[in-house]
């Protein structure tokens, strides 16, 4: 069957796939630094810097690409799940009108929701890959060892951590995405600009929304590590060892990335999904 013939769903997927495959392999060096920061032990004040300097040191420049495997593995469907569902979910609720600012944080928190429950697994084998604590030889043989040494529930590890961190952040950049767009001129939404622009609102919601969602992202972190730890277990952990900004660790790293990743995949997305003739 000919693409063009293809179900909008398909497309969407197709579209957001593409889009988070490029960003996931330029961005991988910051989420593991992102990883390294919120793992290290004790109370020390330890930058990002520092940590990019320590591992070039110690595992080559390649080894900031640690983890890139679990992460394309998650990624490319992750994001092809997300935006297929978002825009299921966009055209059944909202065909003939845009979402307003709440309506837009329940549709993309339901679409993260479902992308990030079904990717989980490939997600713990991610954070593991990345913290340097875990020796795997791939991804399939990571997923092999967990079930058979942990067992399967150890794959779904950090799921309210990763929840309680995804959902709101779908949900609020959504928003703020979608507002920061309808307050542009239209002068400027209908130029050849517009990618420029769209690209420039993404990246003003990732920072907002990055630093709300980083203490959930760093619990969810301690919990996939160490699967032994509960939730609240966690959260004790970090204000325990590091205090109110143990909850920050890794902050500019992970803003700068998710960020990035998230206003390029947006603009590449609804960049593609206008060639299908689609409206994003």
């Amino acid at each position: 069957m000919e693409l063009s013939l293809a179900h909008p769903a398909i497309k969407a997927f197709l579209c957001g796939s593409l889009s988070g495959t490029c960003s996931t392999l330029l961005f991988q060096p910051l989420d593991l630094v992102k990883t390294r920061l919120q793992t290290l032990p004790g109370s020390g004040r330890v930058g990002m810097v520092t940590v990019l300097q320590s591992v070039v040191r110690t595992e080559r420049l390649l080894g900031l690409w640690r983890g890139v495997s679990p992460s394309f593995v998650r990624t490319i469907p992750g994001v092809g799940i997300y935006f297929s569902t978002f825009y299921s979910l966009k055209q059944h609720f909202f065909q003939d009108r845009d979402p307003r600012a709440l309506e837009a944080v329940v549709l993309g928190a339901g679409a993260r929701a479902v992308a990030g429950v079904v990717m989980l697994p490939v997600t713990v084998i991610k954070t593991r890959f990345e913290c340097g604590r875990y020796r795997y030889s791939s991804v399939l043989g990571a997923l092999r060892c967990v079930c058979r040494t942990e067992g399967p529930a150890a794959l779904f590890s950090g799921l309210v951590a990763t929840l309680l961190r995804d959902v709101p952040f779908s949900g609020l950049y959504v928003m703020f995405y979608s507002q920061s767009k309808a307050s542009l001129p239209t002068e400027v939404s209908a130029s050849p600009c517009a990618p420029v622009a769209n690209f420039s609102c993404a990246v003003l919601a990732g920072v907002l929304v990055s630093l709300i969602t980083q203490p959930a992202d760093v619990v969810k972190t301690h919990v996939q590590v160490c699967p032994e730890l509960r939730t609240p277990a966690a959260v004790t952990l970090v204000f325990k060892e590091h205090g109110l900004q143990g909850f920050f660790r890794g902050a500019v790293p992970r803003a700068l990335r998710r960020t990035m990743m998230a206003a390029m995949a947006w603009t590449v997305y609804e960049q593609l999904m206008a060639q299908f003739g689609l409206k994003a």
